[in-house]
């Protein structure tokens, strides 16, 4: 299928999620590793609108899926993970949400600047142009631009990445510019968080406390909406755990024992 992606043997009871949006194939080092010994979804977000991509995913767990799954989204696709469990609570046993941005918009206003003062003056300069490239409707084909984007920020997120196991992503900035422009919104407006309110599944933050996006962004506010929620920090580590030299071995423990937990 073009939207997914499975390892391992059945019962496919673990999906796991790419960020972006519009960076599929993100998360192929974590299915991989997580696939010893279980079957492992990977499903890829093609749908061009948050709500296609709420129902895209949760097609792709009911067909695919033996439910109800441990559901791991990463980055963006800790949100979208974190709506579906919210909208289908039939799908979702647990949710692991893995460097989430942050659930209200208060928070999200020192990204940029975080980010900025890890780059050199050069790299800044060139994010910069990039913006104005990927903000100008007359630009036609914006993927090498996205993808380089991405490529800096990533580098701004990192604490120190050693990325054995490269992920080929593929970039699609036509996805990220109607999806995000709608979760964002989402965000702002605090249905996102109110969301929360109708999870019934446990659910873990798994996050590095070098990330960009702030750690109290994410713990704070579900710490107030969320019955059975867990936070866990991990040291040393920027936005991508499993790439990270000092906190990969950390991680990958942890998401073994809440898989173990969670059969």
């Amino acid at each position: 299928m073009d939207n997914l992606r499975t390892y391992g043997t059945g019962p496919f009871c673990v999906a796991v999620v790419h960020g972006g949006p519009g960076a599929a194939g993100q998360t192929a080092p974590v299915a991989r590793r997580l696939s010893s010994g279980r079957g492992v979804l990977e499903p890829l977000q093609t749908a061009a609108s948050l709500q296609g991509q709420i129902e895209e995913l949760e097609t792709v767990l009911r067909q695919h899926g033996t439910l109800p799954v441990i559901l791991i989204g990463f980055s963006w696709g800790a949100w979208l993970s974190f709506m579906v469990a919210a909208l289908c609570p039939p799908v979702v046993k647990k949710l692991v949400l893995v460097s989430s941005p942050p659930f209200e918009a208060g928070y999200a206003r020192r990204i940029q600047e975080t980010r900025l003062s890890r780059l050199e003056e050069g790299e800044r300069s060139e994010l910069e142009s990039l913006i104005r490239q990927l903000d100008d409707p007359a630009m036609e084909n914006k993927t090498a631009a996205f993808a380089r984007f991405g490529a800096l920020f990533s580098k701004a997120d990192a604490y120190d990445s050693d990325d054995e196991d490269p992920a080929a992503i593929d970039y699609r900035v036509d996805i990220f510019e109607s999806v995000w422009r709608d979760a964002a919104g989402l965000r702002r407006s605090g249905r996102l968080l109110e969301l929360g309110k109708r999870i019934r599944c446990p659910v873990v933050a798994i996050h590095g406390d070098y990330d960009a996006h702030p750690a109290e962004g994410v713990r704070t506010p579900l710490t107030d909406v969320l019955e059975d929620f867990r936070f866990i920090l991990l040291e040393r580590c920027g936005h991508v755990p499993w790439t990270e030299r000092h906190a990969r071995d950390a991680f990958y423990r942890r998401l073994e024992e809440l898989l173990a937990c969670g059969t």
